[in-house]
């Protein structure tokens, strides 16, 4: 392992450091899982739902989370989400480590589990991860589990 990657059940406070590097990036995901957070509108507390962070050297480097999919009505499917990597840590793995993680936990709950990406870039990094392009409502990859 790169990093150590692990399951949280509370939001960490260094989050806000990455919340920054992916503003700059042009990304919103990491201000909406802070801001579902605050809210309470999505603590990753379901059944089945995890959220993991990555740490290398004590330093928050990544995070991701696991849903049950809200853009389906099927509670046998799953949903990654907010998945993001500090641009200084690419090239190191972590970024699969944090989804191989999500996608082990969701194993045994989970049938398959989709997401959707906004670049080509991230569509490339889920397709080597097994993921397959879908053109269902709400997604742009899927796994089968």
């Amino acid at each position: 392992m790169v990093a150590d990657v692990r399951r949280i059940y509370a939001l960490p406070t260094d989050v806000r450091r990455l919340l920054v590097l992916s503003t700059a990036e042009g990304f919103d995901f990491v201000e909406r899982l802070v801001a579902d957070w605050d809210d309470s509108s999505n603590r990753f507390d379901r059944p089945g739902e995890v959220l993991v962070e990555c740490r290398s050297d004590g330093f928050l480097v990544g995070i991701g989370g696991l849903n049950i999919d809200p853009y389906i009505d099927d509670p046998s499917v799953g949903r990654l989400r907010h998945v993001y990597v500090d641009p200084a840590q690419r090239g190191r793995g972590i970024g699969r480590e944090i989804v191989d993680r999500l996608i082990a936990l969701a194993r045994g709950r989970f049938d398959r589990v989709r997401l959707r990406v906004g670049t080509p870039h991230g569509g490339a990094f889920y397709l080597a991860l097994g993921f397959s392009v879908t053109d269902e409502p709400d997604a742009t990859h899927t796994i089968s589990l």
